[in-house]
C-alpha cells in the first residue's frame, strides 16, 4: 500500500478555498479584548504582592497592570525569582530597571539584559558585568539587534 496521496485538481482547489487564515495579533486582540483594569484589580495586585508565597509575588511582578509603587517594592523583594520576573517585565520603568542592574543575582541581571526596554546606559554597565553569562547575553542581544538592522536594509 502506498503512502502517497493523489488529489484531483478539484480537491486541491477545495483545500485552498477552505484553508484557515491566520489572524494578526491585532485581529486576535480585537476578537478577545482584555477586561478593563479597575480599582479592584489593582487592589488584588496589592494583596498578592504581599503574599508569603514568592510564586504569587512573581505573578504580580510579571503583571502589566501593577502600579509603579508595587514594582518599586518588588524590586527589593528577597526572592530572586520575583526580581527576575520584574527584570523581564517590559512595563517596568527605566529607573527601576536601572536599580536592578546592581542586583546581587546574576540571574536577575541576565533577565535584565534580555529586556528590550532597558536603557542603553544599563546595557553598557551589563556589558562589563563580572558574570560571564550576563556579558554573553548582552553580546548576543547586541548581535541580534545588529542582524535586524542588516536585514532591514
Amino acid at each position: 500500500m502506498s503512502c502517497i496521496r493523489f488529489n484531483t485538481p478539484a480537491q486541491r482547489q477545495a483545500m485552498r478555498d477552505y484553508a484557515p487564515t491566520m489572524l494578526t495579533p491585532e485581529q486576535a486582540a480585537a476578537l478577545h479584548p482584555a477586561p478593563e483594569v479597575t480599582a479592584t484589580k489593582i487592589a488584588r495586585l496589592r494583596v498578592l504582592a504581599a503574599d508569603k508565597n514568592p510564586k504569587i509575588r512573581e505573578s504580580v511582578a510579571s503583571s502589566y497592570h501593577a502600579p509603579e509603587d508595587l514594582f518599586e517594592t518588588l524590586a527589593k523583594d528577597p526572592d530572586e525569582g520575583v526580581r527576575s520576573w520584574l527584570a523581564r517585565n517590559e512595563n517596568v520603568s527605566c529607573d527601576i530597571l536601572r536599580s536592578l542592574a546592581d542586583d546581587e543575582s546574576a540571574t536577575v541581571r541576565g533577565w535584565l539584559a534580555l529586556n528590550f526596554f532597558v536603557p542603553g546606559d544599563v546595557m553598557e554597565r551589563l556589558a562589563e558585568d563580572p558574570d560571564d553569562t550576563v556579558r554573553g547575553l548582552v553580546a548576543w542581544k547586541k548581535s541580534v539587534a545588529e542582524q535586524e538592522l542588516v536585514d532591514a536594509s
